[in-house]
């Protein structure tokens, strides 16, 4: 039975945390944005899967979410069929969220029309973009692998930075006193998703490593992605700054400002312990309750930013 929320925690753990700061609308389009993009996440990783057949169910999906008023949901659930028959992961909720498309794409039809056309955009940008990750693998034996600065941040791109810029778009579609701001939010939300991006690769590196995915293959290279990631955390907390100056909702506060206090204290175990280190869940605590001190009393939202 289609539930969202239900989704959302099945699927998710930094999301299912920091969507629920959100007001609506935009906690509800965010939310379907979400496990859209998760939807391509998952078909891109599809281990178990040729190159061609993760190709084919990206561009399956592509054509499901360009609709004019309604999902052509018999052949959504004919889709939905054909991944039950042939899992591409392994993870109950990702498997879940795939069986329940026709519910996600029939609410995705709900949303106002400039939010979906938002929605959909990046989600086919997603699903271009892994396509070509796709591809560029396949000449390298079926490894990701990445070979110089320049492609690590093309790939930062495709599965996070391009959701930075979608989520931009939301608020502003959602928040009209934002709109004097547009400009700098939407040069700033690229490196906005970068930035969790490469903490995660930085943490995950040696994982990733066994299991032959390269995005760090020497040490200059991961010298070089430590200093852009905590570039790019600055210019995160840059555009925090920009939101809460201009009046934005304190759940946009909290939402973003979330992810980027956890992602500088994951910086920081990363660098000091080494790969593998994540952070405590006291820290995770300690974190959401100085978020949340600052929220109440409108104090900047990650002062800790001055100290990376």
């Amino acid at each position: 039975m289609y539930d969202l929320d239900d989704l959302l925690e099945r699927t998710s753990r930094t999301y299912a945390l920091t969507i629920p700061f959100l007001p609506e609308p935009t906690r509800h389009e965010v939310a379907i944005a979400y496990l859209m993009m998760r939807v391509v996440d998952t078909f891109e990783d599809a281990e178990t899967w040729s190159t061609a057949a993760r190709c084919e169910a990206l561009d399956a999906f592509g054509r499901l979410i360009h609709f004019e008023a309604d999902p052509d949901l018999a052949e959504t659930q004919a889709f939905a069929a054909r991944l039950d028959a042939n899992p591409p992961s392994s993870h109950a909720g990702y498997q879940e969220l795939l069986h329940e498309l026709p519910g996600l794409l029939a609410d995705l039809a709900t949303v106002g029309r400039a939010q979906r056309d938002r929605i959909v955009l990046y989600t086919q940008k997603m699903i271009d973009g892994m396509k070509e990750t796709l591809r560029v693998s396949e000449r390298r034996d079926g490894a990701i692998v990445i070979e110089s600065l320049a492609e690590l941040r093309d790939y930062c791109y495709f599965v996070a930075g391009l959701v930075g810029e979608m989520l931009t778009e939301l608020m502003l579609l959602d928040a009209e006193q934002l709109l004097p701001a547009a400009a700098s939010l939407r040069a700033k939300a690229r490196l906005f998703g970068e930035a969790l991006q490469l903490t995660n690769i930085l943490k995950d590196s040696g994982v990733d490593a066994k299991e032959g995915r390269s995005f760090l293959k020497d040490a200059a290279r991961r010298s070089e992605a430590f200093e852009l990631a905590r570039s790019d955390l600055r210019t995160a907390a840059e555009y925090i700054d920009t939101l809460q100056k201009h009046g934005a909702p304190v759940g946009y506060l909290g939402f973003t400002a979330f992810p980027v206090k956890l992602a500088i204290a994951t910086l920081r175990q990363v660098e000091a312990k080494g790969p593998g280190h994540k952070i405590s869940r006291d820290d995770v605590a300690r974190a959401l309750l100085e978020l949340q001190s600052a929220l109440d009393t409108n104090a900047r939202p990650v002062p800790e930013i001055d100290g990376i």
